[in-house]
């Protein structure tokens, strides 16, 4: 179980250092397969450093092109968070039945058992799409994904490719936030950052692993195997712990470089629930204090800008 923890750290680390790392943690606790919490989250922070620092001194592209990508890697993720369980049982030619999210019928599905048999695919295609194209640093064809999905919220009430009932359902958010397909601002920004993305040379753009896809279908996978749908609270807590461990993340990559790019997708994704909040505040789960929600949403903000601010002081003082 330790080489898990190795998967925090760049590869040029892990094959210089991995297996003395692997040897003092066997050494240091004899028979466990697991460290103490403590040494787990320091060796975590670790990682996240030396990943963020290798970031920083790749200059082969500016910090902000690269702060836009992770921003359009970011609100594609959250795009496809509410459709999770669709895909899944879409991919695998499951009729999920009564577990169908806000679905009047399941004849959407072409081989389920329903009195329309309607052939239309599901929405969580598009921002699938964009996901993996976007982390293999080719934006040119997440572009149409992402001008697919604004086509698709905007139409949502005629007989389209993707249909009404796929994209129906209210996506609810870590802290309530309501966000559909309706909801053209989301893939608005989305579409705007693949635009930008496309016509700043994509060559110059970071290539990920596919490796980066094994937790996305590790989600789907959680959420049409246990139909945990969006609206339901084993979900929201896992997603705002998600959250809550990318913004530490960001913090801790920000605390030891001084670099701005982790602001910027912090900044995106907070903008987009932000106006959901505001611009429909009927819709709120309610589950914390309006004013209290949208504190929690904004504070990060100025909490990277002050650490990076602090940090490059630093920096120029030594």
């Amino acid at each position: 179980m330790n080489r898990l923890l190795l998967a925090a750290y760049p590869e040029p680390y892990r094959s210089r250092q991995g297996e003395e790392l692997l040897t003092c943690l066997a050494e240091a606790y004899p028979g466990r397969s697991w460290p103490p919490p403590r040494e787990v989250a320091a060796l975590v922070r670790a990682g996240v450093q030396a990943r963020a620092r290798g970031t920083v001194d790749d200059t082969t592209r500016p910090w902000w092109l690269d702060g836009v990508h992770l921003a359009a890697l970011a609100l594609a993720a959250l795009a496809l968070v509410p459709y999770l369980q669709d895909v899944w049982h879409w991919a695998l030619h499951i009729d999920p039945g009564q577990h169908a999210i806000a679905f009047h019928f399941s004849g959407w599905y072409p081989w389920a058992e329903g009195p329309t048999r309607i052939r239309l695919l599901p929405y969580g295609l598009l921002p699938l799409g964009c996901l993996i194209a976007l982390l293999r640093g080719r934006p040119w064809i997440a572009l149409p994904a992402a001008a697919a999905m604004i086509w698709a919220g905007a139409t949502s009430h005629g007989r389209t490719l993707f249909g009404d009932e796929g994209k129906a359902g209210l996506g609810y958010y870590g802290l309530g936030t309501p966000i559909t397909a309706h909801d053209l601002v989301l893939s608005g920004t989305l579409c705007t950052a693949c635009a930008v993305l496309t016509a700043c040379r994509p060559s110059r753009l970071r290539r990920r692993s596919c490796r980066w896809l094994v937790p996305v279908v590790l989600a789907m996978y959680v959420a049409g195997g246990l139909h945990i749908i969006s609206v339901s609270p084993t979900f929201q807590r896992g997603l705002f712990a998600l959250e809550v461990a990318a913004l530490i993340a960001a913090w801790v990559a920000t605390a030891s470089t001084g670099d701005y790019r982790w602001l910027i997708p912090v900044a995106a994704v907070a903008f987009i629930r932000t106006q959901a909040i505001v611009i429909q505040p009927q819709g709120f789960m309610q589950s914390l204090p309006d004013l209290v929600v949208l504190v929690l949403l904004i504070a990060p903000l100025p909490v990277l800008a002050i650490t990076a601010q602090r940090r490059q002081g630093q920096a120029l003082a030594e």
